[in-house]
């Protein structure tokens, strides 16, 4: 007589069990192929290199940082940048999308490796869209590109199935952003792969900055890509995608052909005839700001939960900035400063410290639950003497808006930058939240540059009131918020322009112990 529990359908039950978790686990890890970025000797014989010579001769030791805010520059720009490409590009993101612009870059990536450039594309695994698996599997299989994927997930469709066999390492990914051409030339900042982030869309724009660096903290930022493509958790992405399908990159060819012959693209596809701010580099009409630069970049093992605390960036950026003496202006489009971070910035306003904050307000925000980690600390910080200012979306305004230093208001915020002082700026993929502090790997630069420091510091005092809402602290304890319209000031007693059923979901994620995830 067979046991409750134990007849052939209970083990069947545990076979198939068995079966499943195994096919949710990755691989067993193989060699992987060995290679480096180009070295600053190495890149001089390039256009880039002999367009550059010069200018690093005569600013030793300094960086040239060329700041890109409108989103088709920034665009255009990459594409330049690996057009001009003749050794090497080595790519680092956090997402790709599967749009408009992300399959005209992959285009060009592509054209780079058919000119002999060598070709490395490192994906964070959670910003890849399953739609695009047969594209990288394709790409990796041209012989002078290699995809590697980060901390990839091993049931491609749906990915959120990971999150319920292996949480722990899935929860923490690769947010670094950047594209190096021949080692000495570099774009990074805040800015994915994906029309949302380049102007291309009729939903949400994202206002972002990145900027153009050659010289000595380009060459920084390839040696860092080293270290996270020889990194445990970047897989080759032949072990964890299928096999490619036949005429895979003749698919990507006729993709981005119709992408280009689309009316949605003729933004993108003028611009690309035009001269860009990597064109002007080469051709020595590009203005720089010349400045001692510092790259700060997360152990990759961090990825791991195995990172030093003293090789985390806030660490470092601790020690490379100290502590501001009269100002701190902050952009930051998910601002969950937490307890710590809100002891951190009343102790300076306390001091006399002017602390000003740019985030996104509740009808801006893409992601609630942020936006409720933030919300639970206004009060405590604007007792403090903390200026708190919320990028608002206005009705109407369109992506044909210049935008200034932060974007548009018909955006919704998400440059990472910060000025300490007026004297130094930091620009980067970091946001000052628990997820980029513990959980995320982060990758920017701090600039030494009282120029673009003080840029910062006029937008606070001119574009931002006219772009943002600022929210006050009533003598009853309430808050309340302001915007400028001409002369008139606005009140709003309640989060401007949003629902009552949106205020509720906020303060229900509020009272959640998530702060930590967030």
């Amino acid at each position: 007589m067979t046991k409750p529990g134990h007849g052939p359908v209970s083990w069947a039950l545990v076979l198939l069990c068995a079966v499943a978790l195994a096919a949710c686990q990755l691989p067993p890890p193989r060699e992987r192929t060995h290679s480096v970025a180009l070295t600053a000797v190495q890149a001089r014989g390039t256009a880039l290199g002999v367009a550059i010579e010069g200018a690093l001769a005569t600013h030793p030791d300094l960086t040239g940082i060329d700041p890109l805010t409108n989103p088709l520059e920034a665009f255009a720009s990459r594409v330049d940048l690996v057009r001009t490409a003749q050794r090497t590009l080595d790519v680092q993101y956090y997402i790709w999308r599967n749009d408009l612009t992300g399959t005209l870059l992959l285009e060009e990536l592509r054209e780079a490796a058919d000119r002999g450039v060598r070709v490395r594309l490192l994906l964070d695994d959670n910003g890849v869209p399953h739609s695009l698996d047969g594209t990288l599997a394709a790409l990796d299989a041209h012989p002078n590109i290699e995809v590697r994927l980060f901390n990839p997930f091993a049931v491609r469709k749906p990915k959120f199935i990971g999150y319920l066999t292996d949480f722990s390492r899935l929860n923490r990914r690769m947010h670094n952003k950047s594209l190096t051409a021949d080692g000495i030339a570099t774009i990074l900042g805040g800015r994915n792969i994906g029309d949302e982030y380049f102007g291309a869309t009729d939903g949400v724009l994202f206002a972002d900055l990145d900027v153009l660096a050659i010289g000595p903290a380009a060459t920084d930022v390839a040696q860092d890509f080293d270290r996270y493509w020889a990194s445990a958790p970047a897989w080759p992405a032949h072990e964890i995608l299928p096999a490619p399908p036949p005429g895979g990159l003749d698919a990507l060819d006729r993709a981005a052909h119709a992408v280009q012959d689309n009316p949605a693209a003729a933004a993108y596809t003028a611009t690309l005839n035009e001269k860009t701010d990597v064109s002007r580099l080469l051709d020595g009409t590009l203005p720089l700001e010349w400045a001692r630069t510092r790259l700060v970049s997360d152990d990759p093992a961090k990825a791991q939960g195995k990172a030093a605390p003293e090789s985390l960036v806030l660490s470092q950026l601790r020690d490379i900035l100290g502590e501001p003496e009269r100002e701190l202006d902050l952009v930051s489009p998910y601002f969950v400063p937490g307890e710590v971070g809100t002891q951190y910035f009343t102790r300076l306003a306390s001091r006399g410290v002017i602390v000003r904050v740019l985030t996104n307000s509740l009808e801006a925000t893409d992601v609630l639950p942020v936006h409720a980690g933030y919300a639970r600390r206004r009060k405590p910080l604007l007792k403090s003497g903390v200026e708190l200012f919320e990028l608002r979306r206005a009705a109407g305004a369109g992506k044909e808006q210049a935008p200034g230093m932060f974007g548009s208001s018909g955006s919704s915020l998400h440059a990472k930058t910060f000025a300490v002082d007026a004297q130094r700026v930091f620009v980067g993929s970091l946001n000052f939240d628990p997820r980029s502090a513990n959980l995320n790997t982060e990758l920017g630069l701090v600039i030494e540059s009282p120029v673009l420091a003080s840029r910062i510091e006029s937008a606070f005092w001119t574009q931002v009131p006219q772009l943002a809402y600022q929210v006050k602290l009533a003598p009853d304890g309430s808050l309340y918020w302001i915007r400028q319209s001409g002369d008139n000031v606005i009140r709003y007693d309640t989060e401007p322009n949003s629902r009552w059923s949106t205020r509720l979901a906020v303060w229900f994620f509020s009272i959640l112990p998530i702060e930590w995830l967030l």
